[in-house]
């Protein structure tokens, strides 16, 4: 597989470090500390074109496949990974109807989500449900040319943004089923807010599904079926999560570097010591690791392949990949690394994230091994 970059993913890729740096990079600190939705950043964003970057231009989207979609992710974490991890949320309904939507629901609902105009989440987890699908208690009761839904969703972000959510609810028969619902409906209501340790601004609340009458012609794929389309769109997040770890890692070493050439001891900068020069080079070791992995499940998806063992693989790696590697970044900085609100702190908790949400690593491992066996 060849996995070098030509000219218009070069061009892409440079594109969005410029605009992660001078756009992202300034605000990141404060959407931390504040915890807000950015939402005229996101607005910005748009008009940068990354809001539905690997879909056909047919569709409105930006044509540049699922590897020109994980460069500008990379880019993005590396200044601020709540706001790639915004893009990477709206793409996953986006994901859904592109891959298992009729033609008339491509048409339909795709342009306002890739243009930007429209922003979208994912409205799966449920109090007891974690990762477990055949927990959930959301019903769907099918009455004429509607679906009556009734649940309680748990921690859905990007909620208040969102004009559509791709919910996942259980058919009256056996098996789920995915409707793209309007947020604008009555009955659809957004509750109470989670606080993060890390990953912050990203709006994570909860959801009520009261008797919301939602049109048939809004159900993605058949009855009962719905599992399998989450399967299939949460993989592709998945390798957005890999990619926003392989982002904060590349962050955390970055700052370790320009740390390290200013600290001196002894009058010698403390990048000269062995110690010191270890970490660094275990730093970048893993992270042109997870780079590949996660380049490397994008580059299968661009080939129309499964990508559930590959996605599975580069999420895993890359997550304790960047747990690691911004615990080293810490060490490296000493008590200047532990100061609430330095950068290394930030990535440090963002990292350890990655570890955690759209499946944990336990999880993972569950889906890999699967796999082999």
């Amino acid at each position: 597989m060849n996995l070098a970059l030509n000219e218009a993913e070069k061009t892409l890729q440079h594109s969005a470090r410029e605009f992660a740096q001078s756009k992202v990079k300034p605000l990141a600190g404060e959407i931390d500390k504040t915890g807000d939705f950015p939402f005229e950043l996101v607005k910005e964003t748009a008009k940068a074109g990354y809001h539905g970057l690997p879909f056909p231009r047919s569709y409105s989207g930006g044509g540049a496949g699922y590897l020109g979609w994980v460069l500008v992710l990379e880019e993005l974490a590396r200044a601020s990974m709540a706001v790639a991890s915004i893009i990477a949320i709206n793409t996953t309904p986006q994901e859904a109807v592109f891959r298992l939507g009729s033609e008339e629901q491509r048409q339909r609902m795709l342009e306002p989500m890739v243009s930007g105009r429209e922003m979208s989440c994912l409205a799966f987890t449920e109090a007891g449900t974690g990762s477990d699908p055949s927990a959930i208690l959301s019903l769907s009761q099918k009455r004429g040319n509607s679906y009556i839904i009734n649940g309680h969703k748990q921690f859905v972000s990007v909620a208040r943004a969102a004009r559509r959510a791709l919910v996942f609810a259980r058919s009256e028969g056996t098996g789920l089923n995915a409707f793209l619902v309007s947020t604008s409906l009555r009955g659809y209501r957004v509750g109470r807010s989670f606080e993060t340790m890390g990953a912050r601004g990203l709006d994570v609340r909860e959801v009520y599904l009261e008797n919301i009458a939602v049109p048939q012609e809004d159900r993605l794929g058949e009855e009962g079926r719905g599992y399998d389309i989450l399967l299939d769109a949460i993989s592709l997040e998945r390798i957005g999560v890999a990619m926003q770890a392989v982002g904060v890692a590349q962050a955390a070493l970055d700052f370790s570097l320009e740390y390290v050439r200013e600290r001196k001891a002894k009058s010698r900068a403390i990048a000269t010591l062995p110690t010191v020069q270890w970490h660094l080079a275990e730093m970048v070791t893993r992270i042109e690791a997870g780079r590949w992995l996660a380049r490397q499940a994008a580059c299968e998806r661009d080939r129309g392949l499964d990508i559930r063992y590959s996605s599975a693989v580069a999420k895993l790696f890359a997550s304790q990949m960047a747990v690691d590697v911004t615990r080293m970044g810490m060490q490296v900085s000493g008590s200047y690394g532990t100061l609430v609100g330095s950068d290394i702190e930030r990535y440090y908790r963002d990292a350890k994230m990655t570890e955690i949400y759209v499946g944990v690593s336990e999880i993972q491992r569950v889906i890999i091994a699967n796999h082999l066996v």
